[in-house]
């Protein structure tokens, strides 16, 4: 973990406090802050994190509710549980870069097939001509792919209500819902708090989906590809690394927020 983990960030954070380009690799400037400032004063960073708080909310959002009533259906079902479940986790065991593509082409204007779901939009509506239209897609890519992901773990915390209590508040009198309020999602707290982190956490570095379907085209970047381009494509490796370093504290802070938000004390959820 040393090697893999620290290292990398410890360097990260090294070169960002220089002006540093593999274009010029003997030329190294140490310029102090000045890369995070010129990063903090730039139009295009907020921007870009704007988009990423977005997609990040709306995606964990939808797949809260879709990833739930799968998990629900895999709790409850009886007949063909192993061949239901294996259905639900197929689009999660797809590599992102080969979902991206097949998305790609789904929204296509010229031989997709969303447009003839959607006969309202017109057969030629070209999806990646502009923003709205493009985040959209960029984001049905994202939830398609890792709502499994999301009703797995909600599937490990309804394994955990006990169906002691769901019973007694059955004879209670109680209807579906109320037992789904009063009982399912406080019994399912720290579970949830954990999909939502962990999903979080990654739509937040999304990147892959929007390198394959957009490349950042009508300004639909990510912070993780604004870096990229800063860094890779630009070889800018000081800026490339402060926003790399940005990137890893602003993920900090989405993690502490959503802790906060839950205020679930996992000692307790694990009966400590």
């Amino acid at each position: 973990m040393m090697v893999v983990t620290a290292f990398p960030m410890l360097r990260a954070l090294y070169l960002s406090l220089f002006d540093y380009s593999l274009t010029a690799p003997d030329d190294r400037d140490f310029v102090g802050l000045s890369n995070y400032w010129t990063a903090l004063s730039d139009s295009l960073f907020w921007r870009d994190t704007a988009n990423t708080v977005m997609i990040m909310v709306v995606t964990v959002a939808v797949e809260l509710v879709i990833g739930f009533a799968f998990a629900m259906v895999m709790h409850r079902v009886i007949f063909a549980r192993g061949v239901i479940r294996t259905s639900i986790l197929i689009p999660y065991g797809i590599i992102t870069v080969v979902s991206g593509f097949a998305w790609q082409f789904a929204f296509s204007n010229s031989n997709g097939f969303v447009n003839g779901w959607l006969p309202f939009m017109g057969d030629d509506f070209n999806w990646f001509a502009q923003y709205d239209s493009s985040i959209i897609a960029i984001m049905a890519s994202e939830i398609w792919k890792t709502t499994p992901f999301m009703s797995l773990l909600l599937l490990a915390g309804l394994a955990n209500v006990s169906e002691d209590m769901l019973e007694a508040a059955k004879v209670d009198g109680a209807t579906w819902w109320q037992r789904l309020y009063k009982v399912i999602l406080p019994n399912m707290r720290a579970a949830i708090m954990v999909a939502v982190l962990f999903r979080a956490l990654d739509a937040y570095r999304i990147f892959d989906n929007i390198f394959v379907m957009t490349a950042g085209a009508n300004k639909t970047e990510s912070i993780s590809f604004l870096t990229y381009r800063q860094t890779v494509e630009q070889f800018q490796l000081g800026i490339g690394s402060a926003l790399s370093v940005l990137l890893f504290l602003s993920v900090l802070v989405v993690a502490f927020l959503i802790v906060k938000l839950f205020r679930v004390d996992l000692a307790q959820a694990r009966q400590e």
